[in-house]
């Protein structure tokens, strides 16, 4: 019987470059001087997971999701492995749709071997500065391995993904941090300054997801609806198809009440993933759900726009949110200009070094933000999970962090995932009634995030 589980090595080349440090002001109990760390060894693996239905997403469909793992080893021994959820279609659709959906992993794989190649033999003293050191070089890699120099950043970011987590692990385990709030440098702690006692799970109801899942998720305690619209084919066939798709949701659970948000209504979250071609056509989207009596439980209107298209949102209404667009920190800064009112982050899509630059800018511009999934692993989820655990609450919910994560909607082999967590029992691990619960045992453990997998450890020894 062949498995289901294929991985490949990757090769390592000693880069040369070796960054400036500066000193940091940590809490006292860290240590007072970060020192330099010496990337002695890397590795990645991958591995093929599979979907309990194809994923429709920008109005195409994937099949499968490939789960990437890179491993680094410090000089002082010191070893962890990071992982990465890959999602070309959401990273660079044009890429996606040129390739295979095999071929266009390998892409983002060759791309991440690239990444560990260059910081083999460096030295840093912590993971944002050692990003910044080599983001332009690896985007600059993934330009002339794609042949496209119009590359996304998110296609680079997304590539570095479990590259950018095992540095943070290593940097954590090597400076003697106990917990994630010690290891986020200093000049980012006040944008990361709560301690949530809960974060609602978001489900994500994609196109091919039957209305009755939809129903079954509220009865299940589920209260913050992301609904993907952006249907398929034309912009008139996507838009008569949407306004069919809001409709029937509205009408099943648009009378459901909640003890979660400040009006006692269900928030729908909608997500376009940048398929509206004209502010107009979104405007005929919105109109409809005004007739329907929808429009005043609209919480979220995510990426309705393509990126280059370059509408100001201000004026429609509603809160409008940027994804992919804001790519980095810069980006987060011109998506405000235009009117955006929420930046939807994705640590486990961007890396942590970059959420941490956007979540500060987003902080000083009273811009709330959200953790949006990209069909994360257990694991990813906890990444996200520390993030959102520490923003400001959402508006129009009580006093908690959003947290979108569809995983166990959508992969196969959910328990096996689940079980792969340094701390599968967590309390944090499961959502229950729509929540997650981040007890104190959650901050002191730092939802496992700074301890590998033994899973995914065991990968390097074959």
């Amino acid at each position: 019987m062949v498995s289901r589980r294929k991985f490949i090595k990757s090769s390592a080349f000693a880069g040369t470059a070796t960054l400036a440090g500066g000193m940091f002001q940590v809490l006292p109990s860290c240590q007072a001087n970060p020192g330099r760390i010496t990337i002695k060894s890397i590795g990645s693996r991958y591995e093929r997971e599979p979907l309990v239905r194809p994923f429709g997403f920008k109005g195409i469909y994937q099949n499968e999701f490939w789960i990437a793992a890179a491993l680094i080893e410090s000089n002082s021994g010191i070893r962890h492995v990071g992982l990465q959820t890959q999602c070309l279609a959401w990273s660079d659709l044009d890429v996606f749709l040129a390739h295979s959906e095999v071929d266009g992993n390998m892409l983002l794989i060759k791309t991440l071997d690239y990444a560990l190649q260059q910081i083999k033999g460096q030295s840093f003293r912590n993971p944002i500065e050692l990003q910044d050191a080599i983001l332009a070089d690896v985007h600059k890699f993934g330009q002339s391995l794609t042949g496209r120099m119009n590359l996304r950043m998110t296609f680079t970011l997304s590539s570095m993904v479990a590259l950018d987590n095992a540095l943070w692990m290593l940097y954590a385990e090597e400076n003697g941090y106990k917990n994630y709030d010690e290891m986020i440098p200093p000049e980012y702690r006040q944008a990361f300054g709560n301690h949530n006692k809960y974060v609602a799970h978001v489900p994500l109801m994609a196109y091919a997801i039957p209305l009755e899942e939809i129903t079954q998720a509220v009865d299940q305690g589920y209260f913050f609806m992301k609904i993907k619209i952006g249907r398929p084919g034309t912009q008139e066939e996507m838009l008569e198809g949407d306004k069919e798709r809001i409709e029937a949701i509205h009408k099943l659970i648009g009378q459901r009440e909640t003890s979660h948000t400040l009006n006692g209504k269900i928030p729908y979250y909608f997500d376009a993933n940048g398929r509206y071609e004209k502010k107009e056509t979104l405007e005929k989207l919105l109109d409809h759900a005004k007739k329907i009596g929808m429009f005043d439980q609209i919480a979220i209107i995510e990426e309705p726009f393509p990126e280059e298209a370059d509408i100001s949102v201000g004026d429609l209404g509603v809160r409008i949110a940027a994804d992919e667009s804001a790519h980095t920190a810069e980006d987060v800064v011109k998506r405000i200009q235009m009117g955006y009112k929420a930046i939807a982050l994705k640590s486990a899509a961007k890396t942590l070094s970059m959420t941490m630059k956007m979540v500060k800018v987003a902080h000083e511009n009273n811009i709330p933000c959200f953790l949006a999934d990209l069909t994360c692993t257990p694991i990813l989820v906890d990444w996200n999970k520390n993030v959102a655990a520490r923003l400001t609450p959402f508006p129009g919910i009580k006093d908690m962090g959003l947290l979108e994560s569809n995983g166990h909607q959508n992969y196969v082999n959910w328990k096996d995932l689940v079980s792969y967590c340094p701390y599968p029992d967590g309390s944090w691990v499961e959502s229950r009634n729509g929540l997650y619960n981040l007890n104190d045992e959650f901050y002191e453990k730092s939802g496992g995030v700074l301890k590998s997998s033994e899973h995914y450890l065991n990968l390097f020894k074959k």
